[in-house]
């Protein structure tokens, strides 16, 4: 392992130990379930700001402003209220992940909840919605976390040392309620007691006034300039990194220290004189948080231009229109970039990047300094071009866009392969474990596991079906006679994914049967089958048979028929040559519909294998009908052939079942010559396994 190697290894490894520490994920999953709010309350914005002066006048005259009431509502609700719902889906996550408590759900939620009000002031006469708003995130992260832990601890502690408490004839939900009583009480004088202690150590009201009067305290020594501005955009984006509101937590600084910029130059304008004021409100939504926090329209372009991630690349698309808007939470939360620490080097230093070529520009005079307000949902292009009045501000926003574009992409394919990584990892112990249970995977449904192999089967199910026709890969396992003669070839399916390579057939077969999909995935197979053919019948010789593996299911259903009997009439010469091999012999129940099925497909010239084949009650009702064509021995048969001698009384038997019925027998697994010189002597007419050859691909065929 070369040093470069391991060091890649050492901060893989790194990052994998930070990103499952318990804070970490309970805030990602928090963010994550409230992000239809976030998407709600920013379509609500954006419907309301929409920077056209006509759509303007219509939202605020029709109907005395019905429109731009109905999305206040909106917006109220769901930004206005958003620490609310971060709290207490931060304590949600929190307590998902603390699966070995006892501690009822609601109760972990409403200790979070009962928490943020106290640290919050809701005894205060002030208190009002902005103190529930994007600007006490930081807050709700805290007690979302530290109340449910709390409580959860001391729940668990009373409950295992004290005799619960019971109420005699009430029904076991309000006693299960009543235990929660006492940890519920202490955690609330907890967060009481530490409020408490702030209010009168820092003569505030309360714990979220200390928070705002830190950050203002923060930006009120020296004057207005290009390091303040720096350090303001600096400490936003380590904010945002960390899960938290930055730019509406800075909010007050922004208002009381940058936002009287642009009146300063207006004011000078009025009187003559030319503006001074670099920075201001409009000069951080114009020229850095372009797409939002991290200058995020760069992380956008940067993904849909290098990154090989199709779910990644899905996300960008999906979160592209309201990040024209300058509204990011689907891709800061979705991708995610919150406490992932892959992103976090250029999440922070595109902002400060931006922020410098941008007050550079304009203190030099590259660019007109900004006169004129614009709202920050404004897009890139327009927004710089009204501010300065001058497509030079235009162009800064399209340089700083390609600047901050290829910061990102470096760290977007580090992303791509740090998750190649972990989902190889994944698919491998998913293998494992489909392999040691695969026995009993009849009878179990992998989609609906309760756990993380469950998971994993969905998202892979998922793709499966997504790419259906673009991922199947055929191979093919000729088959010969004694004298090594190709008397056939089978026709082996295999799934290419982007990311784990071959597939396990099994589970191809699993997940696509479970997915509701496995008729679509039979019909690629022959449909593909068939446009190979012309290459196979030229490399193993014109009368070569072709077989077709196909579930029990599918092959008696009507849907199959049709679909044959379609191939029949568009190309009668479709069905020559080609073998059915019937599979899951014991999900048929053999009655006249079956029957008559594999009549059908008979008559349209396909030729009738069974696969499988032993001397249960099962594989011999197949024979009753003189339906089939072939026999393929059950794989143990032959593996065990040397090691059972049972197992070649059996094979002795079905051969000569199957020549008083005038079959031929096939023995797959066949790798040593005297496996196939022992089959020989048992009667069975056919060979297929790595003493001949491989299952290859088309390209790998040889004559």
């Amino acid at each position: 392992m070369t040093e470069k190697v391991r060091k890649t290894k050492k901060l893989y490894d790194l990052m994998a130990k930070a990103e499952q520490w318990t804070p970490v994920i309970a805030i990602r999953g928090g963010l994550l379930s409230i992000t239809p709010v976030l998407i709600i309350g920013a379509f609500a914005l954006i419907l309301k700001t929409f920077p056209l002066a006509f759509y303007q006048n219509f939202i605020t005259s029709f109907a005395n402003g019905l429109l731009l009431s109905f999305f206040d509502f909106v917006y109220s609700a769901t930004f206005g209220v958003l620490s609310i719902y971060m709290a207490a889906s931060i304590s949600r996550s929190y307590k998902n992940i603390k699966s070995n408590t006892s501690a009822p759900l609601i109760s972990v939620i409403i200790s979070s909840l009962l928490s943020f009000f106290i640290l919050a002031g809701a005894y205060l006469p002030t208190f009002s919605a902005d103190s529930v708003g994007p600007k006490s995130m930081f807050l709700a992260i805290i007690t979302g976390i530290g109340a449910s832990a709390v409580y959860i601890r001391l729940y668990d502690a009373l409950n295992k040392r004290q005799r619960r408490f019971y109420s005699a004839g009430a029904d076991m939900e309000f006693n299960r309620m009543l235990s929660c009583i006492a940890p519920l009480a202490l955690t609330a004088i907890i967060f009481a007691v530490f409020n408490t202690i702030i209010v009168y150590a820092f003569k505030v009201d309360s714990f979220r006034m200390l928070l705002v009067l830190a950050f203002d305290k923060l930006f009120s020594v020296g004057k207005v300039g290009f390091f303040k501005g720096f350090f303001f955009v600096l400490l936003s984006s380590v904010l945002w990194f960390f899960g938290i509101h930055g730019s509406d937590t800075l909010e007050s600084v922004m208002q009381n220290v940058f936002a009287p910029g642009l009146e300063i130059n207006r004011a000078a304008i009025a009187v003559g004189n030319a503006p001074t004021e670099v920075l201001n409100k409009v000069f951080f939504d114009c020229f850095v948080l372009m797409g939002g926090c991290g200058s995020a329209i760069c992380l956008l372009i940067a993904i849909l231009l290098f990154s090989r991630n199709r779910a990644r690349r899905g996300l960008g698309l999906a979160a592209a229109f309201p990040m024209v808007f300058n509204i990011n939470e689907l891709m800061v939360f979705g991708l995610p970039v919150i406490f992932n620490p892959v992103m976090l080097i250029p999440f922070v230093a595109v902002p400060l990047v931006c922020y410098t070529v941008s007050y550079f520009a304009l203190f030099t005079g590259l660019v007109p300094m900004i006169t004129q307000g614009v709202e920050w949902t404004t897009p890139i292009i327009l927004g710089g071009l009204h501010a300065t009045g001058s497509v030079a501000g235009s162009l800064l926003q399209i340089f700083n866009v390609i600047v901050g574009t290829l910061i990102y992409a470096p760290f977007i394919r580090l992303l791509d392969r740090r998750d190649e990584e972990k989902y190889r990892r994944e698919y491998d112990s998913f293998v494992s474990f489909f392999r040691k249970n695969e026995k009993a995977m009849s009878g179990m449904r992998l989609t609906e596991q309760d756990n993380v192999y469950g998971e994993f089967a969905k998202s892979l199910c998922a793709e499966l079906e997504h790419g259906l026709k673009r991922g199947v890969v055929l191979a093919y396992q000729p088959q010969y006679d004694y004298e090594g003669s190709c008397v056939g070839v089978e026709v082996l399916l295999r799934w290419n994914h982007p990311v784990y390579g071959m597939l396990y057939p099994p589970i191809v077969i699993k997940l696509a049967e479970e997915g509701g999909f496995l008729p679509d995935l039979e019909e690629a197979v022959f449909t593909h089958a068939l446009q190979e053919r012309p290459k196979v019948l030229e490399k193993f010789g014109k009368d070569v048979k072709i077989s077709i593996n196909v579930t029990g299911k599918t092959i008696v259903s009507p849907r199959y028929l049709q679909f044959c009997r379609k191939l029949d009439e568009k190309d009668p010469f479709s069905c020559k040559n080609i073998c059915l091999e019937v599979t899951e012999q014991d999900s048929l129940s053999f009655d006249e519909s079956t029957v008559n099925a594999f009549k059908a497909l008979k008559a349209l010239g396909l030729s009738l294998a069974i696969d499988d084949f032993s001397m249960g009650q099962t594989s011999v009702n197949y024979l009753k009908e003189n339906l089939f064509d072939f026999i393929k021995l059950d794989g143990s048969l032959v593996r065990e052939l040397f090691d059972r001698s049972n197992c070649r009384e059996i094979i002795i038997s079905i051969s000569r079942l199957a020549k008083s019925l005038r079959l031929s027998v096939i023995a797959e697994y066949v790798e040593t010559k005297e496996q196939l010189d022992a089959l020989h002597e048992t009667g069975c007419d056919f060979y297929q396994g790595y003493l001949f050859s491989p299952a290859v691909f088309i390209s790998e065929i040889k004559k």
